[in-house]
């Protein structure tokens, strides 16, 4: 009798899509890449201040900044040359003002004439736990259009107006995906949108039309973190049930199985810190979420120090579980 064991295939990795852009994602994505987890970040290109906007402007290409801060969270470097990556020039003609990943990646563009092919170098340079695609091949403008009917161009411009956003649209409307987004959207196990700037980082990736159509037509389970605190000029006053309807009133659909919140006190002298400039803890109302039929997973998934952030390690423990559940289910 032959006792000798068959070789075990290998456990494939749950491929999980997250999506987004700014600070939050980058913070989220520092703990993701700790779990097993195959991931793939789709990144918005409707950045236009600072550095990107510089960038973006003379050099003709896509912004780098928010594909730089995704690269340098998931990349497996030693700290210090993540520093250096982050670091932002603070003299100099011409050099203020710009961060060192941002030149690096305009640098690779130029060398290789295409935007795309400078991410997946980069991210081959600086071995990246995934891959990093921008949302589309070329960068966009984001317009909003507020209550009053003001039409506010620019993703720096729109927090600024002061106003109630009513939608937000891009130009150009027919924004061409990067193919390779697409296809991660259609393999994806989980789909993950958020946290970040509600209208500034996390719909303008939904208003690119291939996007939108993969991810409303994903059978992956689909989870929405929403951000901790409510953002001026953006979310002012909102509740847990204002974003994801925001979310379904632009994409026409209900989409999340599950909503990550935090539910950790933030102690009241971060809140006034945070009053002062108009942001309030984003309120979770339960009854309003039961009629949205997604399940609520609150925890305490922020810690704070000089700013507030998510708690990186918590929260993706939590995804992780919910990841490997789905698939369970799924067999």
């Amino acid at each position: 009798m032959n006792t000798k064991q068959q070789p075990q295939r290998p456990v494939r990795r749950p491929r999980i899509v997250v999506m987004g852009g700014g600070t939050g994602l980058s913070v989220m994505l520092r703990g993701l890449k700790e779990q097993p987890l195959d991931i793939t970040a789709i990144v918005t290109v409707a950045d236009d201040g600072g550095s990107s906007g510089i960038l973006r402007s003379e050099m003709q290409m896509p912004p780098p900044g928010d594909i730089r801060n995704v690269l340098t969270a998931l990349a497996d470097v030693e700290p210090l040359l993540s520093d250096m990556l982050s670091y932002r020039f603070k003299t100099g003609n011409g050099l203020a003002g710009h961060s060192l990943g941002n030149l690096i990646l305009a640098a690779m563009t130029d060398i290789s004439g295409d935007f795309v092919t400078a991410v997946r170098e980069l991210g081959r340079v600086f071995a990246v736990r995934g891959r990093v695609y921008p949302a589309a091949k070329e960068g966009v403008i984001l317009h909003a259009e507020m209550d009053d009917g003001t039409i506010v161009t620019g993703e720096s411009n729109i927090p600024e107006y002061g106003g109630k956003i009513k939608r937000i649209f891009l130009e150009p409307a027919e924004v061409e995906a990067l193919p390779e987004a697409v296809l991660a959207i259609q393999r994806a196990d989980a789909i993950l949108l958020g946290p970040g700037s509600l209208y500034t980082s996390l719909l303008p990736n939904l208003m690119v039309p291939q996007l939108s159509e993969a991810f409303v037509a994903s059978s992956a389970v689909k989870m929405f973190i929403c951000n901790v605190m409510t953002q001026p000029g953006e979310t002012d006053g909102f509740s847990v049930a204002d974003h994801l309807q925001a979310v379904h009133d632009h994409v026409g659909s209900h989409l999340f199985d599950y909503v990550l919140v935090n539910s950790g006190l933030i102690p009241e002298a971060v809140q006034l810190r945070y009053a002062e400039e108009g942001a309030t803890p984003v309120r979770l109302d339960l009854e309003e979420m039961a009629a949205t039929n997604c399940t609520v997973i609150a925890d305490t998934f922020v810690k704070y120090g000089t700013y507030l952030r998510h708690d990186a390690e918590q929260l993706s423990r939590h995804i992780n579980r919910l990841v490997e559940d789905w698939m369970m289910r799924k067999g």
